[in-house]
């Protein structure tokens, strides 16, 4: 069987923030997720963007998921990623956490928003459906981003579960990406840049309110 692996684009000695990247997938697949797939490629230059929005205070992570599919009930990069979390947490106690997921990565990020280790998440063209209830802890901070011309995923879904999310309490954005599709090539750099500075931004903004959960990186 396969299994999902934990990589660190970014390492930070002593980072003030750890930022997990979050790749999509399919609805069933139980393929494995191989380096090279465009899911996995698709999210290097967000990985690079939030290192950079971070000033050498964040440490990113990316995970590969074990295989390529969501897969029904067993949603299965869902229990990947809480993996991932339990392995970031260990590296890194009390360090607060961010995800950036696109489509199923965004879907995982999504159900993981309960978790209080997770102070901010950039769920950018979300895959949503019906049954995903709204998540949320207090504290939490969301962005969600959409393309208006995405036919992979509906912005109108990702839309009500951010207004949902946002009715309970969570600190919500929604952007709307006008003429962008779910590939998000037509404007890159705000997708890179937008998403790695909330991201950057809302994690960095606990660091100086809580010092005591926060470390200082080293010089």
């Amino acid at each position: 069987m396969p299994a999902p692996r934990l990589l660190w684009p970014t390492e930070v000695d002593q980072p003030r923030a750890v930022v997990l990247i979050l790749h999509g997938g399919k609805s069933r697949s139980r393929r494995p997720v191989r380096p090279w797939q465009g899911a996995v490629v698709r999210m290097a230059p967000f990985a690079r963007a939030v290192a950079e929005a971070g000033g050498g205070a964040i440490a990113v992570a990316s995970i590969r998921y074990a295989v390529r599919g969501w897969n029904g009930e067993a949603a299965s990069p869902v229990a990947d990623t809480r993996l991932a979390l339990e392995q970031i947490a260990a590296r890194h106690p009390g360090v607060p956490i961010g995800l950036l997921g696109h489509s199923m990565g965004g879907r995982v990020a999504l159900h993981l928003a309960d978790d209080e280790r997770i102070d901010a998440i950039a769920a950018l063209a979300p895959w949503v459906e019906r049954q995903d209830r709204p998540r949320w802890h207090r504290g939490l901070h969301v962005l969600f981003m959409h393309g208006t011309l995405d036919r992979m995923t509906s912005p109108r879904a990702s839309r009500a579960l951010a207004t949902a999310m946002g009715a309970l309490g969570a600190d919500v954005r929604y952007d709307a990406v006008k003429g962008e599709s779910h590939a998000m090539l037509r404007q890159a750099a705000r997708w890179h840049r937008e998403s790695a500075d909330f991201l950057a931004t809302h994690l960095l903004a606990r660091c100086e309110v809580e010092e005591q959960s926060c470390r200082t990186p080293a010089p």
